[in-house]
């Protein structure tokens, strides 16, 4: 039981400074931190309905459509017609809008190097099986 207590106070304080982390490097952007997050799910995945990019960042249809007006307003993301279905809509990055994500990724990649510079190439092998396998659960 005391591992779990332990892995608990870990898990938070690794939260605690990611969140800090995070809300500092998107300040700097001068969009909020849900519109980075959208912007980061697109540049990841790609083109996708509103429900579907709903569902991947857990927050309703109806908040989505406040952030992508929001994004769509700067440029950064547009409203396109589905490939496959004439009755749906996509929304994508633009040119800007992938340039945000690939200089947000850059910060992300620059930290998980500085955070992983003391392992060694099986101890990050093992933290990414047992991360994967963790995220799982969510």
């Amino acid at each position: 039981m005391q591992d779990l207590e332990n892995l608990n106070q870990l898990l938070t304080e690794f939260y605690d400074k990611m969140s800090s982390w995070e809300l500092s490097v998107v300040k700097e952007t001068g969009y909020s931190l849900a519109q980075v997050h959208t912007i980061e799910v697109l540049g990841n995945h790609g083109q996708m309905r509103m429900k579907e990019l709903a569902d991947k960042l857990s927050i309703t249809t109806g908040t989505l459509t406040v952030q992508v007006d929001k994004l769509v307003t700067a440029g950064l993301i547009e409203r396109l017609p589905h490939p496959e279905d004439r009755r749906s809509i996509v929304v994508g990055l633009t040119s800007q809008g992938l340039t945000i994500h690939q200089h947000h990724n850059q910060l992300h990649l620059d930290l998980v190097k500085d955070l992983t510079r003391n392992l060694d190439d099986s101890h990050v092998k093992q933290f990414v099986s047992i991360l994967s396998k963790v995220n799982t659960e969510f």
